[in-house]
């Protein structure tokens, strides 16, 4: 059985899936392909997944949550397999990858992005580089008006969106995003539509180039370059680091003005350490950005439909799957000019 033999004819009993073994080997398992799901859940036919920094860090064994061997795949668009409650057959959605307890108190909050026993799909459990998988109704959202692209998209531009909800940014706001992959793109994107003044910082010139070429982001600053000269000597109101880098963060904490937040969008497994008396004066906050809810995939979505974010200069790189085996590699090795890949199944 060839892969798309086992993606595109439903008669199948087994499905070609991507996994992750171990670190750096990558291959595809036939498994078998689900054919009811549990009550409240919903089976979903893939139809395409977004590449990921979090897919990466699994092929590298860098990820601090995972079990090997695992499914990878969390940024997804599918179509329903049959009808549901609120679904019909074939409908295109968008799947929100991190299920919630929903007894938790931050779930009880209305916080289940960061709920005490979440898993995600792609790292705690199985994820959806294959033709199917179940997933709880309410963890899908309608794509209507969307591609198939484009709704792969979505969960990424999501965490930066979630993290400029969070940071609060408006009109007269300086901002700045450390790093500029693409939780930093998207993070910058939406800090932009909030009407704040936006300027990304990042080790790569080349990626400040494409952010400058593909998405007007002008105000650029290559680290270990002075930054703080002219007008900027007095800070930014509000800096997200998508840096995954601790010595980056530490960096970041001199750079806030008075009365400033700092937004972590990425993780490290690193302590991180500052200056109290520095950041006391200041009376700065420190924000903690996780995952993203239904609000931020929504205000992604509409974002997309309305043409305030350009899917196109998103969209680096379309891979069929039979080809990704022989791409992942390549990817994880060349990032800096990527911004998005997406596998069609």
């Amino acid at each position: 059985m060839n892969i798309e033999q086992s993606i595109k004819d439903p008669s199948r009993t087994l499905m070609a899936c991507g996994v992750v073994k171990e670190p750096g080997v990558f291959a595809i398992e036939n498994r078998e392909r689900p054919v009811a799901a549990p009550a409240g859940w919903v089976l979903v036919d893939i139809a395409a997944m977004g590449v990921c920094g979090t897919d990466f860090h699994i092929f590298e064994g860098k990820h601090p949550f995972l079990d090997y061997p695992r499914v990878i795949g969390h940024e997804l668009s599918g179509r329903v397999a049959s009808d549901a409650k609120t679904f019909k057959k074939g409908e295109l959605v968008v799947i929100n990858p991190y299920l919630s307890c929903g007894t938790c108190r931050a779930c009880l909050k209305g916080k289940p992005n960061c709920c005490s026993r979440i898993e995600v799909l792609g790292v705690h459990r199985d994820g959806g580089l294959c033709a199917r998988i179940a997933v709880p109704e309410e963890n899908l959202y309608p794509a209507t008006d969307l591609t198939v692209l484009q709704a792969a998209m979505v969960e990424f531009l999501a965490i930066g969106a979630h993290a400029v909800r969070r940071g609060s940014p408006g009109p007269g706001d300086r901002v700045l995003v450390t790093g500029a992959g693409p939780i930093g793109i998207g993070t910058a994107l939406f800090a932009r539509l909030a009407g704040a003044e936006v300027h990304l910082l990042d080790l790569s010139q080349d990626r400040l180039e494409q952010a400058r070429l593909k998405f007007g982001f002008e105000q650029t600053h290559l680290a270990g370059s002075e930054i703080l000269i002219g007008d900027l000597k007095d800070g930014f109101d509000i800096i997200f680091d998508a840096t995954g880098s601790a010595k980056a963060i530490e960096a970041g904490f001199p750079l806030l003005a008075h009365g400033s937040k700092y937004v972590l969008v990425s993780v490290v497994k690193d302590e991180i350490s500052f200056s109290d008396p520095e950041f006391h004066k200041r009376e700065s906050q420190i924000i903690g950005s996780r995952n993203a809810t239904r609000e931020d995939f929504e205000t992604v979505m509409s974002a997309i439909r309305q043409g305030r974010i350009d899917s196109d200069a998103l969209c680096s790189d379309i891979i069929p799957f039979s080809n990704f085996p022989n791409r992942f590699q390549e990817l994880s090795e060349n990032r800096d000019t990527l911004v998005k890949a997406v596998v069609l199944l």
